[in-house]
Formats: C-alpha cells, structure tokens, sequence
C-alpha cells in the first residue's frame, strides 16, 4: 500500500492546512512543466496529485487511515496507541473514541470524549465522516443509558434525530431512537426529573415532530408537570393540545379531575 504521507513528505498529524501547503511547494517542485527533461514528472505528478486528493478530504483521509492502520498492524503496528498518542489532534481523538466504542472498551470512549467535551461539546460529525458521526453518537448514547446517565444519553438520541432529519441514514432504525427517547423522557427521566427541566425536554421532542400519537403522549405529560407544579392553567392548555392529536389518549381520566379538565 502506497504511503502518501510519505508521498506528500507529511506526517500522519499534519493538520489540513500543512497538507496543502507541503502539497504546493511539491507541485511547484516537480511539476512537468518546470521539469520537461525528465519523463517521470508526469508519474510522479499524478502520484502527488492522488496523495493530496485522499489526505485532503477528511472522509477520505479517515478510510485512507483505516486502510493504512489495518495494513500496519499486521507489520506490528499499534493503530490505538498511535491515536493515543495524538492527544491535541481532535481529528486522531474522534477515531479513538469510535475506535474505542468499537472494540469494547466504552470507559476508555467516554473518557476521551468527555475529556475533549468539556471544552467544546466535541460534536464528532466535525471529525468524522457523518456516518461514523452518527454511529459513534448512538454508541455512546448507549454506554450513558446503560450507566444511568440518562441525561447525556437523551442530548445524544435527540442530537441524532436532528442529523437524521437533515439527511437520512439510519433510515427504519430511527425508529429505534425515537423509542428509546420515548422511554427516557416518559419512563425513565420523569419521576426524578425537576418538572421544570422535564417540560423543556418534552418541548424539545414535541418540536421533532415524531407522530401525532407521540405527541399526544407528550402533551399528556407536560400536563402533568405542569400539575406538580400549581399550574392547572397550562396543564389544561396542555392537555387540550394532547387530545387534539389523539382524541382516544389514554390515561387522562384522574389527570382531568385533578386540574379540573371537562369531562366528557
């Protein structure tokens, strides 16, 4: 396999823009045109050219990597620890963690993520391809659900959904998500969540617009913190809007007594 770092005279952390300088001053080096005497410029231009256009598109640089890092490893090359040992690289850092997610070790994932989280959110759609993005993103939703830390696992559900509806990729699976959303805010988040926080999340899922059905159970749920909190007003507001989506909404009988809904 051909290494075009070595090709370009880069090293694997070169940043885009050292990529395309050292690929400029090279062109203007071997150029044909500067060097008609010789009749390998041409090859070794278009060598050039093909080494530049794969390290300099990110999506291609990161399967190029891959590529590179499976051939290297059967020579005794160690892919995970040459990531590791890239800390200030956000590009190196976002294929750790999915390389991490990947390979069964979440605790060492999460660190990674958390540790560059805190300083810009780390969105992995800016370091990976969108599908490794979105992938990796349902993976560590994963690992926070099932370590109880429903609050990060819920920003990174509705996070993905966002991206799904930008451009389709996990397609039917979405629906997966939504159910698991679902779950999160109604079942799970609900009972320990200040009723304050869980209007604005339940905000947020009505804005998504999953289904009607959905959005009924939204509503109905908004009601209720809204009762918790001495707002019969908005619960009956609330309320109103969940049985315009789903006139057969079940469960509301004792919620409409306790604020004082009209009973049919």
């Amino acid at each position: 396999m051909i290494n075009y770092y070595d090709v370009l005279g880069v090293t694997p952390n070169s940043t885009p823009q050292e990529i395309k300088r050292q690929f400029r001053r090279r062109a203007k080096e071997i150029h044909p045109d500067v060097r008609p005497e010789d009749g390998g410029a041409a090859g070794e231009m278009r060598l050039l050219l093909a080494a530049y256009q794969t390290l300099g598109d990110q999506n291609r640089r990161l399967e190029y990597d891959r590529s590179l890092g499976a051939v290297t490893a059967e020579r005794g090359f160690d892919y995970r620890e040459f990531l590791r040992s890239r800390p200030d690289d956000p590009f190196s850092q976002a294929r750790l963690v999915f390389h991490d997610l990947l390979t069964a070790r979440p605790d060492e994932a999460l660190e990674v993520y958390e540790r560059l989280s805190s300083a810009d959110g780390f969105p992995l759609e800016r370091y990976l391809s969108r599908e490794d993005a979105m992938d990796g993103a349902f993976l560590l939703a994963e690992v926070y659900e099932t370590r109880g830390r429903l609050r990060e696992a819920w920003d990174l559900y509705t996070r993905l959904y966002r991206l799904e509806q930008e451009r389709p990729y996990f397609r039917h699976f979405i629906d997966e998500v939504i159910e698991r959303l679902r779950t999160l805010t109604c079942t799970r988040m609900a009972p320990s969540l200040p009723p304050s926080e869980l209007i604005e999340r339940l905000a947020e899922l009505i804005a998504l617009d999953f289904s009607r059905r959905d959005t009924a159970v939204f509503y109905k749920k908004t009601a209720e913190a809204w009762s918790a909190l001495g707002r019969n007003d908005l619960a009956m507001h609330s309320l109103a809007k969940g049985l315009q989506c789903d006139r057969k909404l079940s469960g509301v009988k004792k919620l409409m007594e306790r604020i004082g809904y009209p009973v049919p």
